[in-house]
């Protein structure tokens, strides 16, 4: 890539999990080549060198992604769509689908309460969630009243512990779902995490950033 003059190298911002499994066939793809320890799940660096002297990596929760991102701390990063919703980020610029961590976000309902039930009908519903703000936008849509309840995981539990009939979240395979007496009974997107670039950094460095948006892109396209 170019070199933009700055001492200081760009830092691109990259999910733990399964989401990195998937982003790093299209990170070598690009020639991008960390350091071995970015892998090693037992490493306890949270910045990692590049093949490339002005691009360093670093690696954190998918949430945490966008925030660094949206801040400046890193110039890129690999952020979930169901993130970008939530957030709202203004000074995130997302140019790119890249096709990986493909699932969906749905409501779901015990498979007894599903059997009787029908979403048309929903005035007001309490709902266990990681996403309170994609949620009630959701329902506010239609006129429902959604009163949200913020889990950051184990959500299957909440109408079996009684917290709450119903749950937001990201599916994949349905399997937990599946497993926990769960069933789907509305979609509210398709989910895939995308290339974010901070708006700011676009704009002062704009050929350097530009140059791996489009090394990505011809990654993803040829996928």
């Amino acid at each position: 890539m170019a070199d933009n003059g700055q001492d200081d190298g760009l830092i691109m911002a990259l999910p733990k999990g399964r989401i990195l499994k998937e982003v790093m066939p299209l990170l070598r793809g690009a020639g991008i080549e960390p350091e071995p320890a970015f892998e090693d799940p037992e490493s306890r660096q949270l910045r990692f060198a590049t093949n490339h002297p002005n691009l360093s990596i670093i690696r954190v929760r998918a949430f945490d992604a966008a925030t660094f991102v949206a801040f400046g701390a890193a110039q890129l990063g690999v952020v979930g769509n169901d993130v970008l919703m939530e957030f709202d980020y203004p000074d995130i610029y997302s140019p790119l689908d890249l096709g990986i961590g493909r699932c969906r976000m749905v409501v779901a309902e015990p498979k007894e309460v599903a059997d009787d039930d029908n979403p048309e009908r929903w005035s007001h519903i309490r709902v266990a969630t990681k996403y309170p703000q994609i949620t009630r936008r959701h329902f506010a849509g239609r006129g429902v009243q959604a009163e949200c309840i913020k889990l950051n995981g184990a959500m299957e539990l909440a109408p079996a512990l009684g917290l709450c009939r119903r749950i937001v979240d990201l599916v994949s395979s349905g399997e937990t779902l599946k497993a926990n007496g769960l069933v789907e009974v509305e979609q509210i997107a398709d989910i895939t995490s995308r290339l974010a670039v901070n708006r700011t950094a676009l704009k002062t460095r704009s050929e350097e950033i530009n140059g791996w948006v489009e090394s990505f892109r011809e990654v993803a396209d040829a996928a």
